[in-house]
């Protein structure tokens, strides 16, 4: 029997509700690598307990008339050694089970989750209650003090944040983007994903970046840009290539959501002329900066959530309202090149840290997705890929290698 209790679903979940595919499952997945191998018995009884701390995880999604709402489920979590792809397809509509799935790996544990249900910060958090409560039953009286619970409530946990900060702001004209340069044509068949993960020591990478007087994120975000210049026929120079960024609204509104609360900003460059790395890095920090002004931020998010608020919308039956947001949000990932989300330095407790070898993650997509993790001295990206060509990887790789950075790359096996 499933419980009465049932949660609103906020606007960016929804867009993910009606572009789920096989390609692009609306997943993600967050990895800690331990120092030691995982104990499975342990981790099982570490997920059952993580989730008396994260009741907001134990939800079916459903059909409603005019949207889709979550519900309380009594489904319990299993947890198994990895052997399924990375950001499996966790919504099925007519399948009953929960939108998230721990499996482990050596030294390594995964959360895979539906993006429908948080976003990487809540996803992050989540799979650090499970690592700590995996340590503490390891190791009995040894983090008996540790907490990574925020102390939220139970309302602020399920908050939907769009909602309650709607309207902060002057709406801002949207602008009209031109479509961007795609590096890849022929994609991987069986509607396969091939997952990169490329590790650097942080100090290093650091070091270009202050050279450059810009952020780490401009540094890597600009030479992502180049990569994909270098993919470019000569027709199609006169393109835009867009970067997007993913934003985490937390750091902008006194919000303790662990459902979806972040928005994107994009930094475009059309290589119509000869350019530097350095004067592309230094370009695309000020249009960086530019965007995430908390004026800017917020008339970002107040632009979208408008959605919900127009009477039309409202009303109209759920087939038809997904299959508006699925026209236009085909229309908008055309207008974007790759996304890059850097979630941010790693900051477990102490105690855990001593414990814990690296962070890692992959988000599905259907062209190019990127994360960054930053964990003590490691700097760790997961390259989510579509294509079969796979020269953008190539060009990033040899463009820090040039650069005399030590790089580490590991990829997973296609079907070609």
């Amino acid at each position: 029997m499933e419980s009465n209790n049932w949660y609103k679903i906020d606007n960016v979940a929804k867009v993910f509700l009606a572009t789920i595919g096989k390609r692009d499952t609306r997943a993600m997945r967050v990895s800690c690598i331990l120092k030691e191998e995982v104990d499975p018995e342990i981790l099982r009884a570490a997920v059952l307990s993580a989730i008396e701390d994260r009741p907001q995880m134990q939800v079916r999604i459903r059909r409603g008339f005019f949207w889709h709402y979550m519900e309380d489920t009594l489904v319990e979590p299993t947890v198994k050694e990895e052997s399924d792809r990375i950001c499996p397809l966790l919504y099925t509509p007519s399948k009953t089970m929960l939108h998230y799935q721990v499996t482990y790996f050596g030294k390594r544990i995964n959360l895979d989750i539906c993006h429908v249900l948080t976003d990487g910060t809540g996803a992050v958090e989540f799979l650090n209650i499970i690592v700590l409560d995996y340590l503490k039953k390891k190791y009995p009286g040894e983090l008996s003090d540790v907490t990574i619970h925020s102390g939220a409530s139970h309302g602020d946990l399920n908050q939907d944040s769009f909602r309650q900060f709607f309207g902060n702001a002057k709406l801002s004209p949207r602008s009209r983007r031109e479509a961007a340069f795609h590096p890849g044509n022929i994609k991987l068949p069986y509607n396969q994903l091939q997952f990169f993960e490329i590790m650097l020591p942080t100090k290093d990478v650091l070091t270009k970046a202050k050279e450059l007087k810009v952020s780490l994120t401009s540094y890597l975000g600009a030479l992502w840009m180049l990569s994909i210049h270098d993919e470019m026929p000569r027709r199609k120079r006169k393109l835009p290539v867009t970067i997007s960024l993913p934003v985490n609204l937390r750091n902008y509104y006194p919000s303790e959501t662990i459902r979806n609360f972040f928005n994107s900003v994009n930094v475009t460059h059309v290589f119509d002329a000869p350019i530097t790395l350095e004067e592309l890095a230094v370009e695309f920090d000020a249009s960086l900066k530019e965007q995430l002004t908390t004026e800017q931020v917020m008339k970002k998010m107040d632009n979208f959530e408008t959605m919900e608020y127009v009477a039309p919308v409202r009303v109209v039956p759920l087939f038809i309202k997904q299959w508006v947001v699925r026209y236009f949000s085909k229309k908008s990932s055309k207008k974007v090149s790759l996304t890059f989300s850097n979630m941010g330095i790693q900051n477990p407790p102490e105690a855990v840290a001593e414990k814990v070898d690296n962070y890692t993650g992959f988000c599905s997509t259907n062209t190019i997705f990127s994360t960054m993790f930053s964990y003590k001295d490691k700097l760790t990206l997961g390259v989510s890929y579509a294509y079969i060509d796979t020269g953008v990887v190539k060009n990033f790789v040899r463009y820090l290698s040039k650069a005399g950075i030590d790089i580490t790359v590991s990829a997973t096996e296609v079907i070609k």
